[in-house]
């Protein structure tokens, strides 16, 4: 009975798939630990959303849609990271779990950079290690990730939309179905039954 309201919203959610992977990529390649794991419980969300979209299982797409406000509040952190807003600096090390002193893919991959590595051979203890510069971006790494934040907020906010008309849907059709008499509980096909003591008077005569 939801063939037709399946077959045109499953396809919706593959752009927030994709967005979630290219994310976790670039993530991924500057060893951004937290981001890897809040991208990667989001695309376990946005499967279960697809899942319930797919399999009438409007539960699961009200927790996609109340994952969204989380993935909102955690996508405006990290502009505020990356803007250097309320004291956080985005030369810490936050974002790896101070495990490591990785930054983000694009800053030394951006739009027109170029990458120099100088050694440091005439510095005593620093014989094996070399500078690495980066020149002549066109455009700085902390507003490539403010970018990619600011895009996963729009998407997650029309998500959230998509996912309340699709639950609204699902709940009208299951409102119309019960009317029309989907749950009646009088049999479909009724009998005529003679009462028993009219039995018993034809048998008897």
């Amino acid at each position: 009975k939801h063939c037709g309201c399946r077959s045109c919203n499953s396809p919706f959610l593959s752009p927030f798939q994709l967005a979630a992977l290219e994310r976790q990529v670039f993530d991924f390649l500057g060893y951004q630990w937290a981001p890897i794991l809040a991208n990667f419980l989001h695309i376990i969300i946005v499967i279960l959303g697809l899942f319930g979209t797919i399999q009438y299982r409007p539960r699961y797409i009200v927790v996609y849609a109340i994952w969204t406000a989380v993935w909102v509040t955690w996508n405006i952190f990290i502009i505020c990271f990356y803007l250097e807003v309320g004291g956080l600096s985005k030369d810490s090390e936050l974002l790896t779990f101070n495990i490591s002193r990785h930054q983000s893919w694009w800053s030394e991959n951006g739009p027109g950079c170029v990458r120099k590595e100088a050694s440091m051979s005439g510095i005593k203890g620093l014989d094996n290690h070399s500078y690495i510069s980066v020149i002549g971006c066109a455009l700085e790494y902390r507003y490539i990730e403010v970018m990619h934040s600011s895009f996963q907020i729009l998407i997650a906010l029309v998500g959230f939309v998509y996912a309340c008309y699709v639950v609204s849907v699902f709940t009208e059709e299951e409102d119309s179905f019960d009317f029309i008499g989907g749950f009646d509980p009088f049999p479909l096909y009724h009998v005529n039954e003679k009462p028993t003591n009219l039995l018993f008077k034809q048998t008897y005569l």
